[in-house]
């Protein structure tokens, strides 16, 4: 996949502030976009927004996506040709101590980009990025496909399949007969170079690593699709691309690391381990928090057939490149070249695959 289709392309993304918001932006400028932003601040610090110095280089608004009014208004004055729905409260653990706040801002956030796209005729292609955790999960071991039920578990993840429903509603009741293709992507857990998020894995091994702790794994027998924050950015990208004026290509696509890559947390913060070196060790210890799915796969095969998307990077790779980006980080050294490197080397792998 080229990205010469995104020169010149006005192109919003909600939620850049973000650990995958930061990578998507830095992804589009470098391709020549015109990238503009809709987010609250980045809530994490350190903060990879503010580390590679991207809102010097777009066109951004730092408000709640809740704020329904500035949001049309945003829309309306950008007319973007493209839309990237990222704008979240992700963190699964805070849906249960913030609910009210997840479902605002996951549902009516949702509710209030698309009255927003809806209003505004430049808006051809809109993609709403969702989760794994959307279906309904029985902990039975089959691997999710798009036509299972959707019923998150916890608020975070219900949200997320309301999200979804919203979608699929706005879609059917305002775009039939418009030239604006929607579709919603459930991609996997992303890791990479930059996220310092709370309650994730990968950002725990840093933060331990950085401070020369020991790691501590809730839940180590969890298995999870992990994958590299490239993988399902350049999928949105390609969907994006493809369903540009062909509405027959819209719908909900699972985007995910092949089965084998999905292992558990305890499988992959060893890989962590060993590849930072330094004698770092991890220990497991249950904190008794609240539900949380022991057991998550995609099947990713619509996604193959309808686009031709594949997985790159397996997840040794993924874990190699995020400890990289994390070593040149705490040694002072230049982060935003590092996510050059290694967007460009995913782009060359791609020809491979």
């Amino acid at each position: 996949m080229g990205l010469e289709f995104y020169k010149g392309k006005r192109v919003l993304i909600t939620g850049h502030t973000g650990f995958k918001g930061t990578w998507l932006s830095k992804i589009l400028l470098d391709a020549g976009a015109k990238v503009s932003g809709l987010s609250l601040d980045s809530d994490t610090v350190p903060s990879l927004y503010e580390l590679t110095g991207i809102g010097k280089h777009i066109e951004e608004s730092i408000f709640d996506i809740r704020d329904y009014g500035a949001t049309l208004s945003i829309v309306r004055t950008r007319k973007p040709d493209i839309v990237f729905h990222m704008a979240a409260q992700p963190i699964v653990r805070i849906s249960y101590e913030e609910p009210v706040r997840t479902f605002q801002t996951n549902v009516m956030g949702t509710v209030n980009i698309l009255d927003a796209v809806r209003r505004t005729d430049s808006v051809r292609s809109f993609v709403n990025v969702t989760t794994d955790k959307v279906y309904l999960n029985e902990d039975k071991g089959t691997p999710f496909t798009e036509d299972m039920p959707l019923d998150g578990y916890d608020p975070y993840s219900n949200s997320k399949s309301c999200s979804e429903l919203v979608t699929h509603s706005y879609r059917n009741s305002f775009f039939n007969g418009r030239t604006c293709s929607i579709s919603t992507v459930r991609a996997g857990n992303v890791i990479g170079g930059g996220d310092f998020s709370k309650d994730r894995i990968i950002p725990d091994c840093v933060r331990a690593a950085l401070n020369g702790e020991e790691i501590i794994v809730r839940n180590p027998g969890s298995i999870r699709p992990f994958q590299h924050v490239l993988e399902p950015l350049f999928a949105y990208l390609l969907i994006a691309e493809k369903q540009f004026g062909h509405k027959e290509l819209e719908g909900a696509y699972n985007v995910g690391p092949k089965l084998s890559d999905c292992i558990t947390t305890g499988e992959i913060t060893e890989m962590f381990v060993k590849n930072w070196g330094h004698d770092l060790k991890w220990i497991d210890r249950s904190d008794k928090g609240p539900h949380e799915a022991n057991f998550l796969r995609l099947d990713c095969t619509k996604v193959q057939e309808t686009f031709g998307w594949k997985p790159v990077w397996n997840i040794k790779r993924a874990v190699t490149e995020t400890v990289n980006w994390t070593k040149v980080y705490a040694n002072g050294g230049d982060v935003v070249a590092e996510m050059e490197r290694e967007i460009n080397e995913f782009i060359k792998d791609r020809e491979n695959v």
